[in-house]
């Protein structure tokens, strides 16, 4: 029996330096390449290259994004993703790249606190917590604080959008 405990004390501890050196590992990446890794931003990472922003998010930061899933790009009324990517629409993406970044590590224990944020474009985002979850500008917030080696990570449901200056 004293043989049993012991083999599964040690398979116990095993697994939890596993899961350790594994949550570990998952903040030794920056921003751009955790959201690269994670397979469900590729049309992020695409957009951040067009607009010469990955140079930035991989920068020492902190930043906190707001990420779009890309299935959230697929919602995005046809044709609209394409002519964002165009080079003559540059300053235009960064812009609504931008708006889904704020300055600093907002980690969910804090969003939730918030009416609203400054983002790095300049504008500012709606925030909304109640039973139902978060919200910034109606997208749906589905997973928080993805930790990275210069920031954190939300990941939401829909590209927001700034409003017309």
């Amino acid at each position: 029996m004293l043989k049993i405990l012991a083999i599964g004390t040690m398979a116990a501890a095993a697994i939890t330096l596993v899961a350790s050196n594994r949550a570990a590992a998952a903040d030794t990446k920056d921003i751009v390449d955790t959201a690269v890794a994670a397979g469900s931003f590729k049309t992020l990472a695409k957009a951040l290259q067009a607009a010469d922003l990955v140079a930035t998010l991989k920068s020492s930061g902190p930043f906190t994004v707001f990420a779009p899933t890309d299935e959230a790009f697929a919602k995005l009324p046809a044709g609209t993703l394409d002519t964002l990517l165009k080079p003559e629409n540059k300053a235009k993406l960064q812009r609504i790249l931008t708006y889904h970044v704020v300055s600093g590590r907002v980690m969910a224990a804090d969003v939730v606190k918030l009416h609203s944020a400054k983002a790095v474009s300049g504008d500012t985002i709606t925030i909304v917590a109640n039973a139902g979850g978060v919200t910034v500008d109606n997208a749906h917030v589905v997973k928080t604080d993805i930790a990275t080696t210069n920031g954190v990570i939300h990941v939401i449901d829909t590209v927001i959008l700034p409003k017309d200056k």
